[in-house]
Parts: structure tokens; sequence; C-alpha cells
């Protein structure tokens, strides 16, 4: 499935989503909160509304995701840019290719995208390290 972020300057891009994503979407949408609310006009396809029926806030997203990593006990700092940096490493380092990766980040250069290519190389030469036999520390 596909779904539509709207991201800086409200530049729309459609996305692409997991089946568990789009498990979790159907189990929220059919929640009794979200089926009671008052959905303001031009936010029916809005997927997270707040109490008024309208499109979150930046700032109640970053809100929403510092409550949901403090109730996980996750004690680094997390923000939605710590899911967006992970999202576009894992899928580089799962080998995907740099222009999808760009076009789902919204990226409008690639040389934005590339400096998740950077972070690959880290991951390569720590790959390298531990478990090459000629790279690995020696036992003292």
């Amino acid at each position: 499935g596909f779904i539509k972020v709207v991201g800086k300057g409200n530049k729309e891009r459609i996305v692409p989503i997991g089946e568990e994503a789009i498990k979790h979407i159907q189990l929220y949408a059919k929640t009794d909160r979200r089926r009671q609310m008052n959905i303001q006009k031009g936010h029916e396809d809005t997927l997270f509304l707040n109490r008024r029926g309208r499109g979150l806030s930046r700032v109640m997203v970053f809100n929403v995701v510092k409550e949901a990593a403090l109730a996980a006990g996750i004690e680094k700092n997390v923000s939605p840019h710590t899911f967006r940096h992970s999202f576009a490493t894992h899928l580089i380092e799962g080998g995907a290719d740099l222009k999808a990766v760009q076009d789902m980040l919204g990226h409008e250069s690639i040389i934005t995208t590339e400096i998740y290519t950077h972070l690959d190389t880290d991951f390569l030469r720590q790959t390298l390290m531990l478990y090459h036999p000629r790279n690995r520390k020696r036992d003292s």
C-alpha cells in the first residue's frame, strides 16, 4: 500500500508502507475516538487529527513521539527526525536504491540523501573491523 505524506512547505509525496503498518492504521481508523471526532472540512483524509478535528502540527507530532519514547522506557533523545534517519539508514544498509530513498524522504537533491551513504560506509568499516580475521583485535 501507499500513503500520502505532507512534508515541509506543504509538499506532498506518495510513500509505500508495509502490511504491518497498514494493519495498525486500519485498527486506528476504527477506534471510537477517531469515529466520534468532528473532522473539519479539508481534513477528511488526514490520518492523525487533533481534538479539533484538524491535522497535527509539527510540535504536536514531536510531543507524541517524545511521550511514546518515554512510555517505552527509551531514555535517548528521540524525535520524528530520529525515525526518518533510522528509516533511511536501514534502507541504504539493506541495499536500497539511493534514488528510491531520496523520493521516499522527499529530498530535492540526491546530495542530501547521500549523507546516509556515509553512515553506511561507517557501518561497512565497523563490519570489516569486527568480523574480518586480520582486523579483529587479538585477545591479550
